[in-house]
């Protein structure tokens, strides 16, 4: 086995002999295993546990067994300890991936003071023939069917070659003790139901159903590998990145076969579910100004585009203009400059530069966001009219919408900010004094 990992570490080039890496040990079979192959193969190990506090004093017992453990090999050693279950509560997330988080965050601080070349952790091909099943369950595309990459940035997985019953009988042939986290018992977590449930459930129907799963993941990681090129030739041509997201050209979309798995390759990476996914692949045809939401990000249908942008919790804050200020730089910079009305005084056509009669405006002023029963006079207009109706007219989407600021003199709005001004501001015969208002980075 010692031969297996070399050459699987050497022929994905996981690790260099010469620099040291940080190994995660719990004290179980698997990270006791990796640690002594490891370091036997001369790896310069750093051994990193974590203490979770989830299992009282077996926690504590761990602990000091890998403590124990490390200094018997003269290996560096650091432990910490978390508060998982409130991290958990906090985040409003699961106790596993709030076990995940903590422990990852903390492997890559190690790293970094360690000048560690990577974070050696002891996944095995059992553990991607679990995840293979689990993806399968929850729905996932075909990156889900490779089960567990043997490389994931800086984290590394040397034993992803070596099955579980490989591992148990080099720690026999070595003589090796390890803890058994009883944890793994319960049906608690959800890998542990497809551990202790489902597997053997499907080994009553296939014996050899582990070798025949993981053969199929490495044959699924061949095939990803030609159909990620081909999606991401697709990506560039109907795809345009943007500040907060990217937009979809819809009439490009419909140029190519399977829109439903371009769909899908596309959004899924942005959080969206598989089912919203396909309802959205229904739209497409549809009115515009449907609106679909993930955790982060909103997919808005505006016309032939399908916009992707991150979700913008409008600011309340309001920012104020004293007499005084000739320039403010938040939310976005806003200029001031007062100009004699002469007789060859031409007015701006530039959307981000106004021109208006300094005696009709009063200070502070005040630059918000907009909301909704806002209304003013347009520019060349005698009559009031929303914001909202003005958004219409001027075909706003909901992303345009919600980008909008407004530029106030006391309760009235002075500038739909890169739109209209108001029309009771405009210069006139009798304007003497001229505010020239202009505005940049917004």
């Amino acid at each position: 086995m010692l031969k297996k990992v070399e050459n699987y570490i050497q022929k994905l080039q996981l690790l260099n002999l010469n620099d040291k890496v940080i190994v995660g040990v719990s004290g179980g079979a698997d990270s006791i295993a990796l640690l002594h192959i490891l370091h036997t193969l001369g790896y310069h190990c750093i051994v990193a546990h974590c203490n979770f506090k989830l299992r009282m004093d077996e926690s504590d017992t761990d602990e000091e067994f890998v403590r124990t453990n490390a200094l018997s090999l003269k290996i560096p050693y650091y432990s910490i300890n978390f508060e998982t279950i409130e991290y958990a509560k906090a985040h409003k997330i699961s106790t596993e991936m709030a076990a995940r988080d903590l422990r990852y965050n903390w492997f890559t601080k190690l790293m970094t003071d360690n000048q560690a070349q990577a974070i050696a952790v002891a996944h095995h091909a059992d553990d991607s023939i679990e995840t293979l099943l689990m993806n399968l369950v929850r729905g996932t595309g075909l990156k889900g069917m490779t089960g567990i990459s043997a490389r994931n940035g800086n984290v590394v997985r040397p034993l992803l070659c070596s099955t579980r019953i490989e591992i148990e009988n080099y720690l026999m042939k070595y003589n090796l003790e390890y803890r058994t986290d009883s944890s793994n018992a319960t049906l608690d977590y959800t890998r542990n139901k497809f551990r202790n449930q489902v597997l053997p459930l499907l080994r009553e129907i296939n014996p050899s159903v582990q070798q025949t799963l993981y053969n199929t993941t490495k044959r699924f990681e061949d095939i990803n590998a030609v159909y990620n090129n081909a999606i991401e030739s697709i990506k560039n041509d109907i795809i345009v990145k943007t500040d907060s997201g990217i937009i979809i050209n819809i009439q490009k979309l419909k140029k190519h076969d399977h829109i439903d798995s371009i769909l899908f390759e596309i959004l899924y990476s942005y959080g969206f579910h598989p089912d919203t996914i396909q309802k959205i692949s229904t739209i497409i045809e549809g009115e515009t100004g449907k609106v679909f939401y993930s955790e982060k990000y909103r997919l808005l249908k505006n016309r032939d585009q399908l916009i992707v942008s991150k979700i913008v919790n409008l600011d309340k804050k309001q920012f104020q203009i004293s007499e005084s200020d000739n320039i403010i730089f938040e939310p976005f910079t806003l200029e001031i400059k007062r100009l004699e009305n002469t007789a060859d005084f031409i007015l701006s056509k530039n959307p981000y530069i106004i021109h208006v009669d300094a005696e009709k405006i009063s200070f502070p002023l005040t630059i918000r966001k907009w909301t909704i029963g806002d209304s003013f006079f347009p520019y060349g207009m005698k009559n009031r009219k929303k914001l909202s109706d003005f958004f219409i007219d001027n075909k706003l989407s909901l992303i345009d919408k919600e980008n909008v600021w407004l530029l106030l003199t006391g309760n009235e709005i002075l500038w739909i900010v890169g739109y209209r001004s108001d029309n009771r501001f405009r210069i006139s015969d009798k304007t003497e004094q001229i505010l020239e208002i202009s505005v940049s980075n917004i």
